[in-house]
This record gives structure tokens, C-alpha cells and sequence, in this order.
């Protein structure tokens, strides 16, 4: 059996796991047979004491049993949440892919995009990249920052979760009580990287939307935690509220739902994959990217520029069948990224398979 490293985000957002559904789902195509996928977490930030990451010890690990390693998928540039040692990292032998990895900048409180102060480093960028042979950058912003280093072979792989509608027959019954339900799936504002001016005006922006809702008839309103830090402000707003920790379930009630109106990238994507309407409200140049990157940048709402956010979700209410038509449009796009994130994992697992025939 080939031992197959996965370094990524293990967090506590749901979203990570779904792009790691979508990441199985690509690697089983691309071997065409069971590997041996082992998990690690990206940092060691969040688990005491743990391996993690690209480090002397994880390398070594790798080295005395794995057989490829890939970092991703995950805004893993961005947050500098994927501890790297280069020294070690130049010691690695087996092949090394980076898949579906993004850098995008924030807003600050002068609502001007700027890196986070916890970005990776261009250092640390171009000498993870230059020892992978396979680099997938999940959006146009991450893409033009990574080729202005000089990293010519960085490809635009956009994000696996676009393509997750190939694991619907692996999703759960949803309840009958569960089912149609409108949900605004929600980020607790403290963990928006927004003005604090802007953060505090979240709670009236949401509540504003569910009115909305209910004035258009939706009148089963849920709201979506992704991350267990989303509970406290949504238990605030006084609304029902879900959370799903297990993906294969979260999946499932996106499937299943009338509309979502989501800040969420991974909970938006998703809905396309699987023709689930949504409204899209991103707050930072992650979010918009890759919207733009997937071709449905004119249907995104940049909370922090629009001057109205509720009267532009009302706008994408009375659009909401112009969204099979996006999607016809755009699917030249998705071809060309599923072209890309296939070509590249094959080319890994030809590679793979050639350093475990050396012993």
C-alpha cells in the first residue's frame, strides 16, 4: 500500500473537512486504488505538544515511510498556519504537492486591503514552493502573488469542493423536519478580519437579512455554525441555530435546503456543486478571489464596499433563477480547474508510485 501524507488544516471549521472530502474524493480518482492517507495538522498551534506540519520531525517521519506528501487544501499562506522548517523541508524525499492553498489580504479598520500580520512569508512562500513540483494555488490573487516570486510552475487549481457533487450518494438522510429549510450560515464577527466598527454592525446586518427572509416567505430560518466559536453569537441573535461538526451531515442540509445566505466560502461552493441556491457575502480578498476565480464574482456581495448589504441580498432574492444560468456560464471555467487539480494529481501519483518501486 502507498502512504500518502496530508498535512492540513484541522482546525475547528467544518470547512476544512469538506475540502478534505473533496481532496479523498480527487486522489482516489487519480490512483484509481486505496492509499494510505495520513492525516497530520498543518500547525501544531491548536494540539499541544503535536507533530504537525513540515518540520525536522514530521520530514523524517516521512522519509522512513511515506511515499508522497501533499499540503492542503486550506488559506494556509495566508493565516501562516502550516509550520515549515525549510532546512528539513530541503531533506525531504518523497514527491511534494501543494493543493488548493490561498494568500489573500484583509480589510483594515480604513477598509484597505492589507496582509495579515500573521502571513507567510515570502521567504518561507518560495522555498516551500520551489521544493514541491506540483503547486495549485486555489485563486487568481494567491496565483498572480506566487508567479510575482518567480514561481513560474504555480498553477490556478481553484478549490475541490466545487466538484463535491460526485460524493452525493455518500451523504445522509436528512430528517423530514430538516429538510427546506433557509439557512444564513453565520461566522462570529470577532473572527471576521473587518474593522471592530464593522464587526459590531454584523449582529444588525444578520438580523436585518432573517427579517427579509421571513418577509419573502421564508419562514423556517436557521442559522449555520461552522466553527464552535460561531455558537455564543449565535445564540445572541436569539434565532435557531444548527452545528454540524461531522461533514458528510453538513453537506447533506446544504443539499437539502431551500436557499443559503452565507458568509461562508465552504459552505457557498459547496451549494454550487451542488446546485443548492445561494447568496454569497465575503468580507475579505480570500472570499472574492475565489469566487472570482470560479466565475461567479458579479453574484458575490463585498460586505465591506456595499453600501447596503440587506437591499443586496434582496437583489440576488429576485435573481435566484438567473443561478442555473451562472452556472452554465462558468462551466468552461470549472473544466479548466478540474483539468488542472486531475492533471496534477495524476502526475503526483505516477511520481508516487515511481519512488515506492525504488524500496
Amino acid at each position: 500500500m502507498l502512504n500518502i501524507f496530508c498535512i492540513r488544516p484541522k482546525g475547528f471549521n467544518v470547512g476544512n473537512d469538506a475540502i478534505f472530502m473533496g481532496l479523498q474524493a480527487a486522489i482516489a480518482e487519480a490512483f484509481d486504488s486505496f492509499v494510505n492517507l495520513i492525516s497530520i495538522p498543518a500547525t501544531s498551534r491548536y494540539e499541544s505538544q503535536a507533530k504537525a506540519g513540515l518540520t525536522s520531525r514530521t520530514v523524517h517521519e516521512i522519509n522512513q515511510f511515506g511515499h508522497g506528501v501533499i499540503v492542503g487544501g486550506g488559506n494556509l499562506y495566508e493565516n501562516g498556519e502550516l509550520d515549515v522548517n525549510l532546512e528539513a523541508l530541503k531533506k525531504l524525499e518523497p514527491p511534494l504537492m501543494l493543493f488548493s492553498l490561498s494568500r489573500g489580504r484583509i480589510y483594515n479598520r480604513l477598509d484597505k486591503l492589507v496582509d495579515r500580520t500573521d502571513v507567510m512569508s515570502d521567504t518561507i512562500l518560495t522555498g516551500l514552493n520551489r521544493q514541491a513540483t506540483w503547486s495549485l494555488a486555489r485563486d487568481t490573487a494567491t496565483l498572480d502573488h506566487l508567479q510575482g516570486l518567480g514561481l513560474d510552475h504555480v498553477r490556478l487549481g481553484g478549490c475541490p469542493t466545487i466538484f463535491l457533487d460526485r460524493m452525493r450518494s455518500q451523504f445522509p438522510e436528512v430528517p423530514d423536519r430538516d429538510r427546506r429549510t433557509t439557512l444564513v450560515s453565520v461566522r462570529n464577527p470577532q473572527l471576521m478580519n473587518i474593522s471592530l466598527q464593522r464587526q459590531i454592525g454584523v449582529a444588525a446586518q444578520v438580523r436585518a437579512i432573517i427579517a427579509l427572509l421571513r418577509e419573502r416567505g421564508h419562514d423556517d430560518v436557521r442559522l449555520l455554525c461552522h466553527d464552535h466559536r460561531d455558537i455564543p453569537f449565535a445564540a445572541s441573535l436569539a434565532e435557531p441555530y444548527v452545528y454540524i461538526q461531522e461533514p458528510h451531515a453538513y453537506l447533506a442540509l446544504l443539499n437539502s435546503c431551500r436557499l443559503n445566505v452565507t458568509y461562508r466560502v465552504h459552505s457557498a461552493l459547496p451549494c454550487m456543486a451542488l446546485g443548492t441556491p445561494f447568496i454569497k457575502l465575503s468580507y475579505d480578498e480570500r472570499a472574492i478571489s475565489l469566487m472570482d476565480t470560479v466565475g461567479y464574482g458579479d453574484w458575490n456581495i463585498d460586505i465591506v464596499k456595499d453600501p447596503d448589504v440587506p437591499a443586496a441580498v434582496a437583489d440576488r432574492m429576485s435573481r435566484l433563477d438567473q443561478l442555473p444560468g451562472l452556472r452554465e456560464t462558468a462551466a468552461p471555467v470549472w473544466e479548466r480547474l478540474r483539468a488542472t487539480q486531475d492533471g496534477a494529481l495524476r502526475g503526483f501519483a505516477s511520481a508516487v508510485r515511481e519512488f515506492a518501486a525504488q524500496g
